[in-house]
């Protein structure tokens, strides 16, 4: 049977493996966390949502980073800092512009064909993710957004997503919970949330039963890939661990990294450069804990485009919102001052949802300057590639998943 190691246990790394087991390969997928989704796949917004697939290259979007640049609260925070992996990426981002209508018509056609998979596996596996299919509700506040958003919108719907423009009382009829007035919006009834930490580790769970091997706590030292065979080598993560852990090695017929932010390093290793870069989102989750908060907060999911900010429903007694980009480097530092945005947001536009015991949380997206996933082979042979998701992990996942499955197999390893 054709051995298949997989870096990382994330979201990108569990629907690897599983769509690999499915295809009868041996698997091993290989962490340095104690658990499957113990990082980015932890605590995002929990949207399924093509709608939100518009990629970030375009001068507006430069403009914005350079107007928020050094106020802290802004939904885009750019630490001046110069590095040369950050002035690398942000050239890259910039030539990438003339490519925006394209890559967004892509990235929605990939977010559609992937839903299909996530949610048959889960129907498969019976993985309770507190799934809500109650749609996605985008809310705009000035003309000038709204506008922006219709021509967002075009794009859209060139890559096959159905998506309707709704009016104020639309929008109060959808989500009556809202207490702000906003001037319209974009409703798509086909988009939907979920906890992605408890659908990442039903998955993993499916995965075992099939016999997929999880090799948890385990830092991978380093990889190496020739014609005959690749290479994994690895110790105990964690300081006192590794001082005094054994380093092992283990042979397998091909290798995916689906390793968030660690992929550019790993990359290198096998000489290849993805030119990923960690920017952090923030979230928190609220709570629900007595039935005027149960009652007051929404169901449907909502993006408002002002604040950049996202909310999901988990079940009767938790709302997640989530939002904010930092490009900060490699930290995953919690700073209330990038928390309380959120928390203002919750109190603004669902006023008597209690917000005195908030849950905060960071994580880092891994984003490509033309913000599409790398997907496919690298330069060597038995070496391939499922990582680079940025804002769309969740979204995508499934359905890079299947295109790497089908790209080992073409390889006949």
């Amino acid at each position: 049977m054709t051995k298949i190691a997989v870096i990382g246990a994330g979201i990108t790394g569990v629907t690897t493996a599983y769509a690999l087991s499915l295809r009868g390969y041996d698997v091993t997928v290989f962490d340095r966390h104690r658990y499957p989704a113990m990082a980015t796949s932890y605590a995002n917004g929990g949207q399924l949502s093509a709608s939100n697939a518009e990629v970030w290259n375009s001068w507006a979007t430069v403009l914005k980073g350079l107007k928020w640049m050094f106020r802290p609260e802004a939904p885009f925070l750019l630490n001046p800092l110069p590095t040369w992996h950050k002035l690398s990426w942000f050239a890259e981002f910039i030539g990438n512009i003339p490519k925006y209508a394209l890559n967004t018509a892509e990235t929605t056609r990939l977010a559609i064909a992937a839903r299909q998979h996530l949610l048959a596996w889960a129907e498969t596996e019976k993985i309770d993710f507190d799934w809500q299919p109650k749609g996605i509700l985008h809310v705009y506040r000035r003309e000038a957004d709204l506008a922006a958003a219709r021509r967002v919108n075009t794009h859209l719907t060139r890559g096959g997503l159905e998506r309707i423009e709704v009016s104020p009382a639309d929008i109060r009829r959808i989500e009556p919970a809202i207490a702000i007035d906003c001037l319209g919006g974009f409703y798509t009834a086909s988009d939907s949330t979920g906890d992605i930490h408890k659908y990442t580790r039903g998955l993993a769970a499916a995965a075992t039963r099939r016999g997929v091997r999880f090799v948890q706590d385990a830092e991978v030292m380093s990889l190496a890939a020739q014609n005959e065979n690749a290479i994994v080598t690895w110790r105990p993560a964690g300081d006192e661990a590794a001082k005094t852990g054994p380093v092992e090695s283990s042979s397998f017929d091909g290798l995916v990294i689906c390793a968030g932010v660690a992929s550019r390093a790993f990359a290198a290793m096998l000489g290849d450069r993805i030119n990923i870069y960690p920017v952090k989102g923030y979230s928190i989750t609220v709570p629900l804990e007595d039935e005027r908060s149960r009652a007051a907060a929404p169901y449907v999911s909502l993006l408002d485009d002002a604040a950049k900010i996202v909310t999901s429903r988990l079940g009767p007694d938790r709302l997640r919102v989530a939002g904010t980009a930092e490009f900060n480097g490699e930290n995953y530092n919690i700073r209330n001052d990038r928390i309380q945005p959120l928390t203002n947001w919750v109190r603004t536009l669902f006023p008597t949802v209690a917000t005195d015991r908030v849950i905060p949380w960071a994580g880092l997206r891994p984003m490509t300057p033309n913000m599409l996933p790398k997907v496919g082979p690298g330069r060597r042979p038995r070496v391939f590639y499922n990582t680079g998701h940025g804002h769309l992990g969740w979204t995508l996942s499934a359905g890079t998943a299947e295109a790497v499955a089908v790209s080992i197999a073409g390889a006949r390893l």
